[in-house]
Formats: C-alpha cells, structure tokens, sequence
C-alpha cells in the first residue's frame, strides 16, 4: 500500500474509521481467519488508528480553544 492510497483511504469520518476498524476485529478474531490476510489487516488497523488518535487530538485542540474564548467573553 503506497502513502498516496492510504491517504486517500483516510479520506472518511472518525465513524467510518472506527467501523472499519471493528469489521478488522472480527476478522482477526473469527478462527478461520487467514494467516497470509493477517498483516495486511494490521496495517489497515494501524492507518486507521492513527487516523482516529489525529482526528481525536485535532478535535480535542479545537475545544480547548473554544472553551478558552467562552471564559474571555
């Protein structure tokens, strides 16, 4: 996987991240799960969750800001 496809892959929500990352789960949780699938399902959870962990901290940042103009005004 290039970094051009996994940023582009990335373009999506925090939801569709996080809905992906479950569906990963339970592929690597189901016994039938394939062995040779099994790195390429542990970098797609890796792009993701540092998705998330980047759109949580973003999110975070921008709420400290807002709740610091609240107590000026």
């Amino acid at each position: 996987m290039s970094k051009k496809s996994t940023e582009k892959e990335l373009e999506i929500s925090y939801t569709q991240a996080m809905e992906q990352l479950e569906t990963i789960v339970s592929h690597l949780q189901d016994p039938k799960c394939d062995i040779d699938l099994l790195r390429d399902y542990t970098k797609q959870a890796i792009a993701l969750l540092k998705f998330c962990k980047t759109r949580l901290t973003q999110t975070d940042e921008e709420l400290k800001k807002l709740l610091i103009e609240i107590e000026n005004d």
